[in-house]
């Protein structure tokens, strides 16, 4: 591992897709589309957060990271209280059982987990609550509200620059049917989206890292992320509130819904598919 590589830090909020709940509706979170909604007024990331009482209720999140001059890294935040119980953290199947009870309730988000001894490479975290156990006199709750890692940009000495590609950027390629909609809250102003099935937008790139951003909603669904013609990975845009499948609860402002780094300086392809399925999901990107 190169400590003096250029690496960035990265927050994965918790509505992001490059999570995974097993059970959204074991999940409450609040409503970003909500006219009353205002994320400044909140001690959250973004606004939002996942808060569950169901034991075994988890959420899963691959990454490959390494923290700048302090080795390889990862921080969950989320929220303590009398209402709080315990919580597992397992990564790479090492499981570690901490407690989120305090006798008071936090002021806001607060660290629930911290290492910085991972090896620099390909990781699996898994957050569960497990509820109250052995010394917890608290309950059953159990609130996320992000993580932070860090993941490796270039080599030592190596400069890096930012290319941004909106949505009607030329470079990107569409197949299918894809409409567009505007508004402030999307990056550059817009966004494209389709609910045909199998509907693709690719970008050919020469870079070391690449992020895909977009909005999430109730009727959006499954969509493959496909790079460099590997095995694709399957992810969802569905918002995680709001009820059933449906037009309610949108986020948005950017969420994360894919991010690759440490690639060479060979030209990569990036390929995302819908996958709409009967009820016609939406894929939406910004």
């Amino acid at each position: 591992m190169d400590f003096s590589a250029v690496n960035l830090n990265i927050t994965v909020d918790d509505f992001d897709s490059v999570l995974s709940y097993t059970n959204q509706s074991a999940w409450q979170t609040p409503d970003p589309s909500s006219p009353s909604f205002d994320a400044s007024a909140t001690p959250w990331w973004m606004g939002t957060y996942h808060k569950t009482d169901l034991v075994g209720a988890s959420v899963t999140f691959n990454f490959t990271g390494e923290r700048v001059v302090q080795g390889p890294a990862i921080f969950i935040y989320g929220y303590s209280g009398p209402s709080y119980g315990s919580y597992e953290i397992e990564i790479d199947s090492t499981v570690s059982t901490l407690s989120a009870y305090a006798t008071s309730n936090s002021s806001g988000s607060t660290l629930l987990y911290g290492t910085n001894n991972l090896t620099y490479a390909f990781h699996t975290l898994t957050l569960r609550n497990v509820g109250a156990k052995n010394e917890d006199v608290g309950g059953n709750t159990f609130l996320f509200d992000y993580l932070q890692t860090t993941i490796q940009l270039a080599p030592a000495g190596a400069t890096v620059t930012n290319t941004t590609y909106e949505e009607d950027n030329a470079a990107l390629k569409y197949s299918g049917t894809w409409n567009q909609n505007k508004s402030p809250n999307f990056s550059g102003g817009g966004t494209s989206f389709t609910n045909e099935d199998k509907a693709t937008v690719s970008l050919s790139f020469h870079g070391s890292a690449v992020y895909v951003f977009g909005d999430k909603k109730n009727d959006h669904g499954l969509y493959n992320v496909i790079l460099d013609n590997k095995t694709a990975e399957v992810y969802s845009g569905v918002s995680g509130c709001g009820g059933a499948f449906g037009a309610t609860c949108e986020q948005m402002k950017p969420t994360l819904e894919y991010v690759a780094s440490n690639l060479d300086d060979s030209l990569h392809t990036l390929t995302i598919e819908n996958l709409a399925g009967i009820n016609k999901s939406f894929f939406g990107g910004s």
